[in-house]
């Protein structure tokens, strides 16, 4: 059966664009840029096809975790970050791994993170260096630069199998370079970057459906030795909007080593 969505691609502008982010210091409130709304031709990897993080810089694991229940106390963090870190040596080869951040998503009007309806990647080359910056320190970023690193994200279903707002990847091979754009993000205190997807029609986009908390996603954000950033947007799935199940998920950010 075909699957289709509906996506928010960027649009090309005389003028850098930017999300505003906190806006008017009210936690959780976005001002975005325009958007087109798309429909868009998924390909879902649970019945047809497969993807890979090696060939195509996503790639679904199952990879059950002790973990079912990420509060906002954090108990359960050092677990969690034990169990990434054994994935992204196993999965990626990476030789050392930070986890930096997590972010819990609930497709609610309440929530203060819901799901991101955008066409995008986290980090622009330079907002990657400068993260780097952030976490090591400018002396051991300087370290890491001589050789090979990377940010890789880690996205899992919380509690309930995904029934609603999906996450969804273009594959890198069908982008081209022209596609991307460089977004704003304005924050009360800071200012930051993303890079944006305009639409094309040789993007493929693939998704795995009904994803369980026992499955994750794993995509390359940015690679210092050119491997493909992933663009990716929560899809809103266009044959079956009366499943609204409220999709949970974390998403954890991570920084990574590797050998040469």
């Amino acid at each position: 059966m075909p699957r289709t969505a509906k996506v928010n691609y960027h649009v090309h502008a005389s003028e850098r664009q930017a999300y505003h982010i906190d806006a008017g210091g009210v936690v959780g409130q976005i001002i975005s840029p325009e958007h087109a709304v798309t429909e868009v031709q998924l390909t879902d990897v649970r019945t047809n096809g497969s993807v890979s993080f090696d060939n195509d810089s996503v790639g679904f694991l199952t990879v059950p975790s002790t973990v079912s229940t990420f509060d906002q106390v954090h108990a359960w963090q050092d677990t969690y970050d034990q169990e990434l870190t054994t994935l992204l040596r196993r999965e990626v080869g990476a030789t050392e791994a930070i986890i930096f951040d997590h972010t819990v998503r609930i497709d609610d009007p309440n929530a203060t993170r819901k799901p991101a309806r955008n066409v995008h990647s986290d980090y622009s080359p330079e907002g990657a260096h400068q993260r780097l910056i952030d976490i090591l320190g400018a002396a051991k970023a300087a370290e890491w630069s001589e050789g090979h690193y990377g940010f890789i994200n880690v996205w899992r279903p919380i509690e309930d199998p995904i029934n609603s707002a999906p996450l969804g990847f273009v594959r890198p091979s069908s982008v081209a370079d022209e596609d991307w754009l460089l977004l704003d993000l304005i924050y009360p205190d800071r200012k930051g970057h993303i890079m944006g997807l305009v639409a094309n029609p040789n993007h493929e986009w693939v998704y795995q459906s009904r994803m369980t908390p026992d499955e994750v996603a794993i995509f390359n954000i940015y690679d210092n030795r050119g491997k493909p950033s992933v663009a990716h947007s929560a899809l809103d799935m266009v044959e079956d909007p009366a499943i609204n199940t409220v999709r949970q998920s974390i998403e954890s950010r991570t920084l990574v080593r590797f050998g040469e």
